[in-house]
């Protein structure tokens, strides 16, 4: 959970999000302007702060400035309406973490805050213990709330679970690809935990989440003073993940010039950071996925064929729910489990009638979309959901 500002003058936006976010777990509070931000900013630590471009210049100091001179490590991410390349550029020189269009596409959002997230426990995770190490990623994916999107016995999901068991121990790069919401990152997750270098990083990237111009510094790195906002060297994800895994989430919506830097990084195994002209050896087995058809993009000149041969030594597609409607009475069990004990209630029954309707549905969100339903049913039901209840409540979000 963490702790979000959200400014803005639409009173609209600023409740939707304080609505979505708290909705997600997260504890939310909002502001209509910068300088009602930054009187908020000081008397609560935000672990981010969502805000609209107009208020870049808020306070003297500028506003990104000024609520980091509060909290050096509170991530500011910028929101506008418009697609204005000049305007994203002066919000991460001025040291903002994100760019984000509107209106907000939601998953991006979530995706950013994840990954911000992620990007701290790893600054801290190379001091622990290598047991140690193992045992909280263990505990990490066992306690995600989607982990039990990899239940099932339907011949489908049975193929992914040895296709896993078989490449987990090896070496071999591997390509996952499903569509939003399938559980490519549990896969990604699985490959590491059943691997040789369990005992070390799993470190994730979501390519579609970082603004292309940044990508390289968020990969390998950056020097102090390589750029308006480089105030301290930073490591990269490559170098993060040194020993153990990178996952590479969401790689068809990476740059090409991205692109071209990742494949030499595979081949030749060593990184540089941006400022610097010494190499750096890393020793990382890559794990890629995407929901795009990458033989389509190679056609279309998005992606290149050289890196989509260098990583796709092994290639698991992970089916959508509608292939394997049979496991969804699974997946709704222990969904049932973890929301009831998450939210401390009695556990809850689906009447029968209710369960043939949640299998008839075309889960476009696929396993998430169908944890959220539950979730709201666990809310909205009473002791057993039923068909009205879904009819009623569910609709909103199919």
């Amino acid at each position: 959970m963490a702790k979000i500002l959200v400014i803005d003058d639409e009173r609209s936006v600023r409740n939707t999000l304080k609505d979505l976010l708290e909705y997600e777990g997260h504890q939310v509070d909002i502001a209509e302007d910068g300088s009602e931000g930054i009187l908020k900013s000081k008397k609560t630590d935000f672990d981010f702060v969502l805000c609209d471009t107009k208020y870049l210049r808020t306070g003297d100091a500028g506003l990104i400035r000024t609520l980091q001179e509060e909290r050096p490590d509170v991530q500011v991410m910028m929101t506008s309406r418009d697609a204005d390349l000049e305007t994203a550029v002066e919000c991460m020189k001025q040291g903002a973490a994100d760019y984000i269009t509107k209106p907000i596409n939601l998953n991006r959002l979530l995706n950013s805050i994840k990954e911000k997230l992620d990007r701290e426990f790893q600054v801290q995770e190379p001091a622990r213990r290598p047991a140690a190490r193992k045992r909280a990623a263990a505990c990490a994916v066992s306690e995600s709330p989607t982990f039990d999107g990899m239940k099932g016995q339907s011949p489908q999901i049975l193929r992914v679970k040895r296709l896993i068991e078989k490449v987990a121990p090896s070496e071999a790069r591997v390509l996952i690809l499903g569509e939003n919401g399938t559980g490519k990152e549990l896969v990604a997750h699985s490959l590491h935990e059943k691997s040789r270098r369990s005992a070390e990083p799993f470190v994730e990237v979501n390519c579609a989440a970082i603004p292309s111009e940044l990508i390289e510094s968020e990969l390998f790195g950056h020097e102090k003073g390589a750029f308006t906002s480089a105030h301290k060297q930073r490591k990269g994800k490559f170098e993060m993940a040194d020993g153990g895994t990178l996952f590479l989430d969401e790689i068809g919506d990476m740059s090409l010039d991205a692109q071209a830097k990742v494949l030499r990084a595979l081949q030749e195994g060593r990184i540089s950071r941006v400022g610097s002209d010494k190499d750096i050896e890393v020793n990382v087995r890559v794990i890629a996925a995407t929901n795009k058809n990458l033989r389509e993009e190679i056609d279309n000149k998005t992606f290149r064929e050289d890196l989509y041969h260098r990583l796709s030594v092994i290639v698991i597609r992970v089916p959508s729910l509608s292939e394997r409607s049979e496991d969804i009475p699974i997946l709704v069990d222990a969904f049932l489990d973890q929301i009831c004990m998450e939210y401390k209630c009695e556990r809850k029954s689906v009447a029968a009638d209710a369960m043939k309707e949640l299998k008839s549905i075309q889960w476009t969100g696929n396993v998430r979309q169908l944890r959220n339903v539950i979730e709201r049913m666990v809310i909205l039901s009473n002791e057993q959901i039923t068909l009205q209840d879904i009819r009623s409540y569910a609709q909103e979000i199919l």
